[in-house]
């Protein structure tokens, strides 16, 4: 299997969050999707570095296309934390 690029992931964070924004979607569906990539991540990896996976969830965090919640789980999910 190919790994999943770290802009691949970004690009799909960015998507739940603007379907989140303009409500179409609710907080369950997010969640699930959300199980849905991170699953698929560890399944397939994530072709990045521990630091830029970090640094890319940081930059996220910053424009707050993520909650800090969220980061949290996807590093602990990953094995990152």
């Amino acid at each position: 299997m190919t790994p999943v690029t770290l802009e691949r992931f970004v690009q799909e964070l960015e998507t739940l969050k603007k379907e989140m924004a303009v409500g179409a979607l609710r907080h369950g569906e997010y969640d699930q999707r959300l199980a849905r990539m991170i699953g698929e991540l560890r399944d397939r990896k994530i072709d990045a570095e521990r630091e830029q996976i970090v640094a890319t969830l940081d930059e996220l965090l910053g424009r707050s296309v993520i909650t800090p919640g969220v980061k949290s789980h996807i590093l602990k999910r990953l094995g990152i934390d």
